[in-house]
């Protein structure tokens, strides 16, 4: 009996929008590599989607109250996880930001931690009693989150590390800050941007400077900004079809199946298919806020909320890095862009949403 409330009861419109969106990433993947070094992937790709979906099975099975009590063991291990990165990860282009697995496998323990911030945080957060925070517990939290922040920094891997904000963000926004606290806050940012900006590698300050004007450095930092501006505008309104785009298909597109998978899907299935796929992440969007409002405590809302916000950041950064209104960070198109880590880290979260819809109506 209980089998099959769960299985009447499971969000089946936010599973269904998520996997046309996979398979309309996988689509492009196919079209993007056909004929180059990394022709096959999309079957990955696909194995990767069907493992998603027993592990986002797997979290909606466990009572999100069981796993919110763990969350002290799990933070632990996350925090053990991105030392053990800086030990033994392999380093790639610079940067230190996975576990080596047999075989050619590689596993991104950041996209994991995500998902413990988002547990992290609705614990701390449905455990207040008073109206609003202080500068004090906030800083407690900050100090909390900062930790694994500033472990995949050290990678250096400044993408991920920027998609913790909007979990913390989202939390204090719902609890609610005195507004004096917001003003000390953003004053303290904006005295803090330029020792951050001294910390920074010379790539990811050039990558800041190129996106407002990459034809400064045409052929170097402003590169991929240029060529992807450039693809999604040859799209046009239909797209020139499946493995005909020339941006993409020609290689001046640089590895279009992954952080800039959107440029390639626009130049090839055009502004309709585009507007189809912003569609599809809107609605899912939606179901996960419907989702939030009907949780059966303040848990289960920072639980859905913390997904929701996490979404939403990947995919507003990563379109805005394609069409060249921000910075390129290399942050992934939410079940689009190729990346085992990265898809199966966002059925767990929808696994979450799911753990908490599953009990809305638990007393």
């Amino acid at each position: 009996m209980a089998r099959d409330r769960s299985i009447r009861d499971f969000d089946w419109p936010l599973l269904l929008l998520a996997l046309t969106i996979c398979a309309l990433g996988i689509l492009e993947i196919y079209s993007a590599t056909h004929d180059t070094v990394w022709k096959g992937v999309w079957l990955k790709q696909a194995a990767v989607v069907c493992l998603g979906l027993a592990l986002m099975w797997v979290v909606a099975s466990v009572d999100y109250h069981t796993l919110i009590a763990r969350v002290p063991l799990f933070y632990g291990a996350a925090v053990a996880l991105l030392g053990l990165v800086l030990l033994i990860g392999p380093k790639k282009s610079g940067a230190r930001r996975w576990i080596p697995l047999p075989g050619d496998s590689t596993f991104q323990v950041s996209e994991f931690v995500k998902l413990v911030i988002i547990l992290l945080v609705a614990r701390y957060l449905a455990e207040w009693k008073r109206e609003h925070l202080d500068l004090r517990d906030l800083a407690k939290l900050g100090v909390i989150v900062g930790l694994p922040i500033a472990l995949i920094l050290k990678q250096p891997d400044l993408g991920t590390a920027l998609t913790f904000a909007p979990i913390v963000m989202m939390g204090v926004f719902l609890t609610g800050l005195r507004w004096r606290y917001v003003l000390v806050l953003v004053l303290a940012g904006a005295l803090a941007l330029p020792a951050g900006w001294y910390f920074l590698r010379d790539y990811q300050k050039a990558r800041l400077v190129s996106f407002s004007n990459p034809g400064q450095d045409p052929q170097g930092s402003g590169y991929q900004v240029i060529q992807s501006t450039i693809a999604v505008g040859s799209g046009g309104i239909w797209g020139k079809g499946v493995t005909r785009g020339t941006q993409t298909q020609l290689r001046f597109l640089p590895v279009p199946h992954t952080d800039f998978i959107f440029a390639a899907f626009a130049e090839e299935h055009g502004f309709v298919l585009v507007v189809v796929v912003l569609g599809l992440y809107f609605f899912m969007l939606m179901q996960i806020l419907q989702n939030a409002q009907t949780a059966p405590d303040r848990a289960g809302m920072y639980i859905c909320m913390g997904v929701a916000a996490v979404l939403l950041f990947h995919i507003i950064v990563n379109v805005g890095m394609v069409v060249g209104r921000m910075p390129i960070t290399g942050i992934p198109l939410p079940l689009m862009s190729y990346g085992g880590t990265s898809v199966l880290s966002v059925f767990m979260m929808l696994g979450l949403v799911n753990n908490v819809r599953l009990r809305r109506f638990v007393n």
